[in-house]
């Protein structure tokens, strides 16, 4: 079995090259993308020339311009950067096939067995970088026998570790202070102090086994720590990796968190990483493609009757099932007009999906023709087998499957006019209040309500707004009350249920307090469902809010 290696790919410039990339020529000097962060516009992500400027990512925005008054700014787009960077995943599908995603600028590749069709762990790195230059992007590369290794390769081999300012280091003073400091410590006479050169580059491939070497060297952001992490390790002096390679994990546990040493035993190949590819989306569309222009509806719907059972197949196949169908008609003056229908249940049977679209027909408008016809399930779900009860079973569709199909096909029918959303049902609610016990949902998303809980008392079969009830100030059931116009006489009440409003919301209906309820029946045998509001931060008194039957 060959020894695991890992490739992985960083872009620094992503944000950025990703929008040079569509300027097609037009290249500024200096370029950034802008982002929010702390209540502010900060640089998230910069050209070559911005960063030749003295530009840096996390600078705010206005001091960027101070410094550098052309720069050429974007806001920056993280779903596209995302889509971005999965386009970058299927090139390099190119090089093995297990290649997962880093968010948000890396890659990370499973090279085991597959670095000699392109010459070597160095070929790979060669074909990488050309590639890149090809497409207009930065890149970064490390190989290793781990994930984490291969990471901290590709994004710090040859840099020095990160400044994290404590206080303590004469290197963290002022660019002046610096200078006097050094200035201080010459001997007069001798040569003066020369500026410290930077480390020299060093090889972003480590040889198989050979990670402790490779990893020693880099800064401690290599082992991809928390920033608190990296600021408690320097106050202890402690910058690179192979100061903490050699100490006791215990301490180190204790100090700084598990974390710590979860990263370092990663890096070092001591607990296991894997590499996840990311699964390609499922894809369920078939298409048709005509010899001859056509425009009659029959033929249009021949040409569907093919596409159906291929597509029930393909979706059958995976388990799953159709929730809204995408119809498009390419006609011949290179124009395409497009239908889209929804399923109240999703279903990969033809027969359920061939009438809706049948309803859509009197939309379509062949124009001068139609040479493509393309059919697209762009919205599936999971689709659970059903087992029948056998050849002797006699009950009905709803009884043997255990949903109401003729229910779910008139919906799904009606939906293909009105739209789906237009189609709701009552379902109960989680609440004490009258008006909220029961919630309107979309049928075509929900499932129909089973047994209703019961209430406390009978409630009204119309309910509607509390409407001001003419009748003394009095929490008695008044003799007399004037409601709508009319004069009513109290023959008998029941009562009174006590409701309370919901103490953590702030409802303005029930902002008059705690409410008694009480079923009046007038003397002409109407009943009425009164309740008498004991006030709160507004007055209260007598109000309707329903009739019985």
């Amino acid at each position: 079995m060959p020894q695991r290696r890992i490739l992985s790919l960083w872009f620094p410039r992503l944000g950025a090259e990703r929008h040079l990339r569509e300027m097609r020529g037009l290249m500024p000097d200096a370029f950034a993308v802008v982002g929010d962060a702390a209540n502010r516009q900060v640089l998230t992500s910069l050209s070559e020339g911005a960063e030749a400027a003295g530009l840096y990512r996390g600078q705010p925005l206005r001091d960027a311009r101070a410094m550098c008054p052309a720069l050429v700014t974007a806001l920056c787009n993280p779903r596209a950067e995302a889509r971005f960077l999965t386009a970058l995943r299927r090139w390099a599908g190119k090089f093995s096939p297990w290649v997962g995603e880093e968010p948000p600028e890396g890659l990370v590749i499973d090279l085991s067995g597959a670095a000699h069709l392109f010459g070597g762990e160095g070929g790979v790195l060669k074909a990488v970088s050309e590639d890149c230059a090809d497409l207009g992007l930065t890149v970064e590369a490390g190989i290793a026998d781990t994930v984490g290794a291969a990471w901290g390769l590709a994004r710090h081999a040859g840099r020095g570790p990160v400044s994290l300012r404590n206080g303590d280091a004469v290197d963290q003073e002022a660019r002046a202070t610096r200078s006097r400091a050094a200035k201080r410590h010459w001997v007069k006479g001798g040569a003066a102090p020369l500026p410290a050169s930077p480390p020299p580059p060093r090889a972003r491939i480590a040889a198989e086994g050979q990670l402790r070497q490779a990893l020693a060297p880099l800064p401690l952001a290599a082992l991809r720590l928390e920033e608190e992490t990296l600021t408690g390790l320097a106050r202890l002096g402690l910058r690179h990796v192979g100061d903490i390679m050699g100490m006791p994990r215990a301490a180190l546990s204790r100090r700084f968190g598990p974390g710590l040493v979860r990263r370092l035993d990663q890096a070092l190949g001591l607990e296991t990483e894997p590499v996840s590819p990311a699964r390609p989306p499922l894809h369920f569309a078939v298409r048709l493609t005509l010899p001859d222009p056509i425009g009659l509806a029959e033929d249009i719907m021949a040409g569907i009757d093919r596409l159906l059972p291929a597509l029930s197949d393909r979706l059958r196949a995976k388990g799953r099932g159709a929730r809204r169908i995408r119809l498009q008609l390419f006609r011949a003056d290179q124009s395409m007009q497009e239908v889209e229908l929804g399923l109240a249940r999703p279903s990969a049977e033809a027969n359920q999906i061939r009438p809706l679209i049948m309803l859509k027909m009197t939309e379509i408008d062949p124009g001068f023709g139609i040479d493509m016809i393309r059919i697209e399930a762009h919205v599936t779900e999971p689709v659970h087998a059903r087992q029948h009860r056998g050849p002797l079973d006699t009950a009905g569709p709803s009884e043997r499957y255990g949903t109401g199909t003729a229910l779910d096909t008139l919906i799904s029918k009606l939906g293909a006019r009105i739209g789906l959303e237009a189609i709701t049902r009552l379902h109960p609610g989680d609440s004490h209040i009258p008006e909220k016990t029961a919630r309107v949902m979309p049928a075509a998303w929900s499932e129909p309500a089973g047994d209703w809980p019961p209430p406390p008392r009978p409630r009204p079969l119309v309910i509607f707004r509390p409407e001001p009830v003419h009748a003394p100030e009095d929490p008695m059931v008044p003799a007399r009350f004037r409601w709508r116009r009319r004069d009513l006489v109290t023959a008998s009440a029941t009562g009174p249920e006590r409701i309370a409003p919901e103490w953590w919301l702030d409802e303005p209906e029930w902002r008059s307090g705690t409410r008694d309820y009480w079923r009046v029946e007038a003397v002409t045998g109407e009943r009425f469902w009164l309740y008498y509001a004991h006030g709160g931060t507004m007055s209260g008194g007598w109000f309707c809010q329903g009739t019985f039957c």
